[in-house]
């Protein structure tokens, strides 16, 4: 434990987030850091509670509960304390292959199981996480460490993103050498094109890739396996492959209008805008501008929230985010008990930002869309709304609350259906019933031989965390095969 009275003694302290009105001017990290010192304190609030629920990584009754990586929290909170914080790092990186990552992106699940929750706050463990990885790289302990061995054994890994970096960075220190082939001209897949640069500066993602070709691993770009390179290439040539092709099958809006120009997944919005952003500072004119428009985006999850605060550094003229499902409850409902991550209502950073600009939350809930106006030039003018309400689980329209929405720019954020599906049908690999490569979780072994399946193409669309313990626990069951193979 960090200090047997420190929860006590101890309030907590959120860094402060840039103000707005600088952060919109850049797509720069807009959260900030507290001093050493108080960050010392924090960790002092880690209490010793028995069993620590904060590291369990488990789903309660369909719920996740507790940090995915299981990451040894109150062991480095006390070494974080002690100021002991290259021993800190060692114990945060035994479990987490990229801390930078998830200390910046995560929901922090382990905050919504913290014992000192039940009663107050909770202890500030992402904040503490990001202080031990940022002062590990200042201080050069994070280094390369290639193999002293080499197995001999090839292992492929379709995708770059959480769950292909961390399969390819610890089966390489498992002694095997890896090739990493991504698509895009960048790796990183999700970190890189899907995270907006303000939520996960990209030279985080690059520092971390220069990191593992240091140690060995050797990555592909523009690769596109299926397409410009067989997948039966890389069987032939691999003792294993492993795809972490994560689930980029976006869902469509089926209605009137869908094909007006000017209606686009929040998915290209996004990347198009980090691309351009990487490769000319947004100077090539080669995103989808939000600059001068109406916004309208479809969808209330973090990749609606991420499209509202791209299209407020565009400089939009408004801005909406559509819900479908009602707004979550202010307080824990029964329902959802401790050590149950809180179903609760929430404000991103998004909807802060819009707040400050236009004065309003940008969600609209209990909201479809029922149709789409093009202009004379097959343009999007407008977006016709009805509201719903919900009863016994089940959804009906409201007469009489039709609405029109002036729209130039409709941005469709409404989830992913699962993994493109041109490798599984090339392989002829089973899918469950939501089309996601079936491989069992442990084993992570599809039904070809050799070829294993991790992250969002397997589980579906889920947390950065999750895809990171996958990767890792699927490079442990490819190590076991090629230990039985000849």
């Amino acid at each position: 434990m960090a200090k047997p009275t420190g929860f006590l003694e101890y309030t907590r302290i959120n860094a402060p987030d840039r103000p707005v009105s600088e952060r919109l001017r850049d797509w720069n990290d807009f959260h900030t850091d507290l001093p050493l010192e108080v960050i010392r304190e924090q960790a002092a609030r880690c209490m010793d509670c028995g069993t620590a629920f904060c590291q369990m990584g488990l789903a309660l009754q369909g719920t996740p509960s507790g940090c995915p990586l299981c990451n040894l929290i109150p062991e480095w909170n006390e070494l974080l304390y002690k100021g002991l914080y290259e021993q800190a790092y060692r114990r945060l990186a035994k479990t987490n292959s990229f801390p930078e990552f998830t200390s910046r992106v995560c929901p922090a699940l382990c905050e919504g199981s913290c014992t000192a929750g039940l009663y107050g706050d909770a202890v500030a463990t992402k904040q503490n996480g990001r202080a031990i990885i940022d002062m590990a790289f200042e201080n050069g302990w994070v280094r390369p460490r290639p193999p002293k061995v080499r197995s001999g054994k090839k292992v492929a890994v379709v995708g770059s993103g959480p769950a292909g970096l961390a399969c390819a960075d610890r089966l390489n220190r498992l002694g095997h050498s890896v090739t990493v082939f991504e698509r895009d001209d960048r790796p990183g897949g999700l970190l890189m094109y899907g995270i907006p640069n303000m939520k996960l500066e990209k030279w985080m993602v690059e520092r971390r890739v220069r990191l593992m070709e240091q140690e060995g691993v050797e990555f592909v770009t523009n690769a596109s396996v299926g397409e410009s390179i067989p997948i039966e290439k890389l069987r032939r040539e691999y003792d294993a492959v492993v795809l972490c092709i994560g689930a980029k099958k976006p869902r469509d809006l089926n209605v009137e209008g869908r094909a007006c120009k000017g209606v686009h997944f929040a998915v290209d919005f996004l990347a198009a805008n980090t691309k351009s952003l990487l490769d000319s500072n947004l100077k090539d004119g080669s995103f989808i501008s939000a600059e001068g428009k109406d916004v309208i985006v479809i969808g209330g999850g973090d990749t609606g929230t991420d499209c509202v605060a791209t299209a407020l550094r565009h400089g939009c003229k408004s801005v909406r985010q559509l819900e479908i499902m009602p707004p979550a409850p202010e307080q824990r409902p029964a329902s959802n008990p401790w050590p149950q991550w809180p179903r609760t209502f929430k404000t991103d950073y998004g909807q802060s930002e819009a707040i400050e600009v236009f004065g309003r939350d940008p969600r609209v809930f209990c909201v479809t869309t029922k149709k789409i106006d093009c202009d004379e030039n097959g343009n999007v003018a407008a977006l016709h709304t009805v509201d719903v309400e919900w009863v016994d689980g089940k959804m009906r329209e409201v007469p009489g609350t039709e609405r029109v929405w002036p729209a130039q720019l409709v941005l469709i954020a409404m989830g992913f259906l699962g993994p493109e599906e041109a490798l599984i049908k090339e392989l002829s690999l089973e899918q469950d019933a939501r089309g996601n490569i079936l491989a069992a979780e442990g084993a992570y072994k599809t039904s070809a031989e050799g070829v294993f399946a991790a992250g969002d193409a397997r589980r579906g669309q889920s947390l950065v965390a999750w895809a990171i313990r996958e990767g890792r626990e699927a490079a442990g069951a490819v190590h076991a095969y090629l230990a039985q193979k000849k």
